[in-house]
């Protein structure tokens, strides 16, 4: 397939379709990644804050969060009905991101217009959640449509560009969210968030997956011969080619990866907080001065050059790298903790940590997105990062068995051996076999035919 490097007009003065034009998608997936962004920086931060500042208890905060973040453990429910059901003529994922970015928008004017929200806790928990339900439906729609359209070696640079453009999003609006609710209120703050989402949906409803498609219902266009071949008609033929490609070797060594390796991140990420204000006597506002500017660090870093040095040398190889620094800095901090009081030792940790973490991010969910079969784009990847999230949660539960066992060098050691056995089982992954495979079961799949170039 030629990808052209510029965008130009084609035939009919109609922009260049996403499958075409690598600027183009760059673009596209960076501004669906701001969008799911843009609602993550209030819900999960903002408004929690906001809620602590006026007197809510925290086991109200608590109900909040957890209202805010249960649609995002069944996103695996709706991936499968996006590769069952969708309009072809205007792409395969594209009229499912539309619907997500109108279910955003509505959801948040919703949410804006709860009467006394603090007091409403109720139907403020019931925006939190349609909020986020949204969210997440974009969020398995995007991801589809990346595995569907972006090239395997553009994978990683793009998944670069999408995560820098996520936190940035969490950032920005976080920011200006909180300003809006301290100067004006709460129905102003959040209707700035349906502002920004509808503004971006610009972009998903003027850009086509693939030339010859509709921009809207109505409009001319048909659908492609390439989404005719891989869209899956029943239910049965969806389980039966995710249940072929999931239980191959490679897949299922990468799912336990996922398992450990985002299960380790999250265990550090929820230990440092409580390491820095019980053994380093910090106060949280310390911690989360801190250790917010070296989240963003991290996030624009591999915006700019994480993606990129993948691309260059190699999913497996910088994977191998990111693990080893991981390891090493875990290690130097335990090993140095006569520099524990320093305030530079501390935050020069958690800058290099956030890099090679939002590095390691990058690289794992480019490989990822190569390991999938695009007929099962959306239900293969979501389960990849479904496990991925389960692991989140069942090695952050260790956090408390292992302080209450070991001292603070040993709690925070725990998080090298988790990421080393993620590293251990690396050596045995071969991304090169599993697209060999998902080619052979394609073919198979289209009675011995030759594979499309997508």
């Amino acid at each position: 397939m030629q990808l052209n490097s510029s965008i130009t007009i084609k035939e009919g003065k109609t922009l260049p379709s996403l499958s075409e034009n690598s600027i183009l998608r760059y673009f596209n997936f960076i501004a669906l990644y701001f969008a799911q962004g843009v609602p993550e920086g209030m819900l999960f931060y903002g408004i929690p804050a906001w809620m602590a500042m006026n007197g809510n208890t925290p086991g109200e905060i608590a109900g909040f969060a957890v209202a805010c973040g249960l649609p995002w453990s069944f996103k695996f429910i709706v991936a499968p009905l996006m590769d069952r059901y969708t309009y072809l003529p205007m792409g395969r994922k594209r009229p499912w991101v539309i619907l997500g970015q109108i279910g955003l928008i509505a959801s948040c004017i919703y949410m804006a217009y709860v009467p006394d929200p603090l007091n409403n806790l109720n139907q403020f928990m019931l925006a939190g959640f349609m909020v986020s339900f949204f969210g997440a439906f974009q969020d398995v729609a995007t991801d589809g449509m990346a595995v569907d359209i972006i090239p395997a070696n553009q994978q990683a640079r793009a998944n670069g560009l999408m995560w820098g453009s996520k936190i940035i999003a969490i950032s920005t609006t976080l920011a200006l969210g909180t300003w809006l609710l301290n100067t004006y209120n709460f129905t102003t703050a959040i209707l700035m968030l349906a502002f920004m989402i509808a503004v971006i949906m610009l972009v998903p409803l003027f850009l086509r997956e693939r030339q010859g498609e509709k921009i809207t219902p109505w409009s001319p266009g048909a659908a492609s011969p390439e989404t005719k071949k891989l869209q899956l008609t029943s239910w049965v033929s969806i389980f039966k080619s995710l249940y072929s490609v999931f239980s191959l070797r490679n897949s299922l060594l990468l799912a336990l990866i996922l398992f450990i390796c985002q299960g380790a991140y999250n265990y550090l990420d929820t230990l440092l907080p409580i390491f820095t204000v019980k053994e380093l006597h910090w106060s949280n506002g310390d911690y989360s001065q801190l250790y917010a500017p070296a989240k963003i660090i991290g996030g624009i870093t591999g915006m700019l050059i994480g993606g990129i040095l993948i691309d260059k040398f190699g999913k497996k190889r910088m994977m191998n790298i990111y693990f080893f620094v991981m390891i090493l800095l875990t290690t130097a901090l335990v090993c140095l903790k006569m520099y524990w009081t320093s305030l530079t030792f501390i935050y020069g940790f958690m800058m290099l940590y956030n890099v090679a973490y939002t590095f390691a991010c990058i690289g794992i969910f480019a490989i990822a997105m190569q390991c999938c079969w695009k007929k099962v784009s959306a239900s293969q990847f979501t389960l990849y990062m479904t496990i991925a999230n389960l692991g989140r949660i069942a090695l952050a539960a260790l956090i408390g068995p292992i302080n209450t066992n070991f001292n603070w060098q040993g709690s925070l050691f725990a998080f090298a051996i988790m990421i080393a056995l993620a590293w251990l089982l690396l050596q045995f992954f071969n991304i090169k076999k599993q697209a060999e495979q998902v080619v052979v079961l394609e073919n198979k799949d289209n009675g011995g035919g030759q594979l499309q170039a997508g």
